[in-house]
């Protein structure tokens, strides 16, 4: 089988899903459990084999259009009967969530070698889609180990699949350092470009040049591998809520980005600091964060908040949240909820005192028609930064703290 690099993303479909699976057991590649259903009650078992959570898509999906992550059988039912068709010539694939990192190679196969220019490492753990998140290379948290695993199985999966030409690989590393397979896509990826500006290697043409008949050796590659650059590049993405009235700013595994920005410089945090200012955040050291905070990311988000409260930020939260910062020694000014009848969240965003706002929610609680849909619209309304991923807020943090000068005392 040879598989010349085209706009589709061929290996995700439902028809070549036993195909690519018979490869990956062939190379003895880990792949999490999944499975194509064609009904609700099939889909339903299989989820029920598999273990909840699950991730649930279409066949097949472009931008991770209609893809979820689904808690339990009353939400899986929900998603099928509603967010999807679902039949015999439409299958929904269902397949295990895994929590961890997400990384991300592109690289080229002549038939023969494989070139991988560099891995990219996302800063947001798995659950929101890639071209949603901030990426970064070289890698800054994973082992040599992980890398090389991911290297082998790169070069095994390009001579495996017969591919000629650019193909992309994202691989998840779970807590416990092993690495799963999200996907392969036989063609160029939206980060061709990045990582060509960040490596040096034009991968376009280099792949072009291949799929013509030009092997990589010929062309003067003969590293798997080469020397990763010494700076570091971070690509973020840039988003249009401001423009595109309704749509919730909530990151998922579909995606929203509507183009991205890229900084680089000899440290991460002012390789980021570009990048988050090119992408259009205002990034302040002072003011006002609101916070609201699922109960499953309390204690997450508690030293995070602690960073803000020590540099000098008011604390503003929800009563639960802010009960929880209080008991940990957060000044904390509560504000009552929307379904409480209170309108003092919207109207202390709308009147300019919030800075950032920051907004995890249960993966059981619905998309729309919550409080936190309505603040984090009234938020993008009013050109306030939203986080609702706590990844993020770490590394803005990290930003922040080398950004902002220190007060100190005079020794007397």
């Amino acid at each position: 089988m040879k598989i010349i690099g085209t706009d589709c993303d061929a290996i995700e479909r439902a028809e070549n899903r036993d195909a690519f699976e018979k490869v990956l057991k062939k190379l003895g590649i880990p792949q999490p459990r999944g499975r194509a259903v064609t009904n609700i009650e099939d889909g339903v078992q299989a989820a029920q084999e598999i273990g909840y959570p699950v991730l649930v898509r279409p066949s097949f999906v472009l931008g991770g259009r209609a893809m979820q992550i689904v808690a339990d059988e009353e939400q899986l039912r929900h998603y099928l009967k509603t967010a999807v068709e679902i039949d015999e010539d439409k299958p929904v694939l269902v397949d295990k969530y895994i929590i961890g990192k997400e990384l991300e190679v592109d690289a080229i196969c002549d038939g023969v070698d494989v070139f991988v220019p560099g891995i990219m490492e996302l800063v947001e753990r798995t659950g929101i889609h890639s071209g949603d998140s901030i990426s970064v290379y070289p890698t800054f948290s994973v082992s040599q180990e992980v890398k090389g695993t991911i290297l082998s199985y790169a070069k095994q999966l390009g001579l495996g699949i017969g591919i000629v030409g650019l193909y992309n690989i994202q691989f998840i590393v779970d807590r416990q350092n092993r690495v799963y397979i999200i996907e392969v896509n036989p063609r160029s990826s939206r980060t061709v470009p990045f990582l060509s500006k960040s490596t040096g290697y034009s991968l376009a043409d280099i792949a072009t040049l291949v799929i013509l008949g030009k092997s990589l050796k010929e062309q003067g590659i003969f590293a798997l591998y080469p020397e990763e650059k010494k700076r570091w590049y971070v690509k973020v993405p840039a988003f249009s809520f401001s423009k595109l009235n309704g749509l919730d700013t909530y990151l998922s595994p579909e995606m929203k980005s509507t183009g991205e920005a890229i900084g680089y410089d000899k440290t991460l945090t002012r390789a980021l600091f570009k990048a988050l200012q090119a992408s259009g955040m205002s990034m302040m050291n002072y003011g006002t964060v609101f916070a609201t905070i699922a109960d499953q990311d309390k204690q997450e988000a508690l030293p995070l908040i602690r960073r803000f409260y020590n540099m000098g930020f008011n604390i503003m939260a929800t009563e639960g949240t802010g009960k929880m910062l209080k008991a940990n020694g957060i000044r904390t000014h509560v504000l009552l909820k929307l379904k409480d009848g209170s309108d003092e969240i919207l109207e202390a965003i709308r009147g300019g005192y919030v800075t950032y706002v920051i907004n995890t929610r249960d993966v059981r609680q619905s998309d729309v028609l919550s409080d936190g849909h309505e603040i984090r619209q009234c938020a993008v309304e009013n050109n306030v930064n939203v986080f609702t991923s706590l990844d993020t807020v770490r590394v803005l943090l990290d930003v922040l703290e080398e950004t902002t000068l220190g007060i100190s005392t005079i020794d007397g």
